[in-house]
């Protein structure tokens, strides 16, 4: 299910939506998908085989993903919300507009500065909540804090790591532990604590569904109706 729709928790953007009919914008928002995986997949390709390069997480990356995910649906893809926001279905209220390209920084500055001392997981996970709670943009907060989260979680590793049931499709496929993780984490923030424990719980379960996955697909025999299918994904 897209990002907006249902009972998902979802931003109130207040510019005025480019596809207005529910069909075609569906249609859109899934070839997004498929650009951004493939701008997330270049980033981290880039940056595990490019030994001489090493990585930093700068809003250049972020706004790229979120330009991938919002192309045709918003006249602000790839550029920070030029006013407030309102985050349906949640009691926190994001920052003003002219916090942001700061709290952006911030966010990149505590991934770099952490990169050699923190897991790959709760890097991961700090950057799937403080990207939510900051809340950049007037659409695609949630697709584009989880694909720049898998980058991180890919890059720190020093892989692309393998399975097609990823995390991101794990999260869009049931999102309420996501959601109270993203809760539990604001409501630290509150005291002035950065505890994103239950995040990364969430993250760890469900990168070992991840590679569980691949795992029983190559200790399963392939069904017989797919057996033509030889393509990677």
């Amino acid at each position: 299910m897209a990002e907006g729709q249902g009972e998902d928790r979802h931003s109130k953007a207040h510019a005025p939506e480019l596809i207005s009919d529910p069909a075609e914008r569906a249609e859109r928002e899934a070839k997004n998908a498929l650009v951004q995986f493939d701008v997330a997949k270049q980033a981290i390709e880039q940056f595990t085989t490019d030994g001489d390069r090493p990585f930093s997480l700068r809003p250049s990356l972020i706004m790229s993903l979120h330009r991938a995910a919002l192309d045709g649906l918003s006249e602000f893809a790839g550029v920070y919300r030029p006013a407030g926001v309102e985050i349906g279905k949640s009691k926190h209220q994001p920052p003003g507009a002219h916090q942001i390209p700061e709290l952006v920084e911030e966010l990149c500055d505590y991934v770099n500065k952490n990169w050699d001392t923190q897991s790959a997981v709760h890097l991961a996970a700090y950057v799937m909540w403080r990207l939510n709670w900051i809340h950049p943009f007037d659409d695609g907060n949630g697709r584009t804090s989880r694909a720049v989260s898998y980058v991180v979680l890919c890059v720190r590793t020093g892989q692309s790591l393998p399975g097609t049931y990823t995390i991101p499709e794990q999260i869009s496929e049931n999102k309420s532990p996501y959601y109270k993780a993203l809760e539990v984490a604001d409501a630290a923030w509150k005291d002035g604590q950065v505890d994103v424990s239950q995040m990364e719980v969430l993250m760890g379960d469900m990168l070992a569904r991840q590679l569980a996955d691949v795992l029983n697909k190559a200790k399963n025999p392939v069904p017989n109706e797919t057996n033509t299918d030889r393509t990677l994904h």
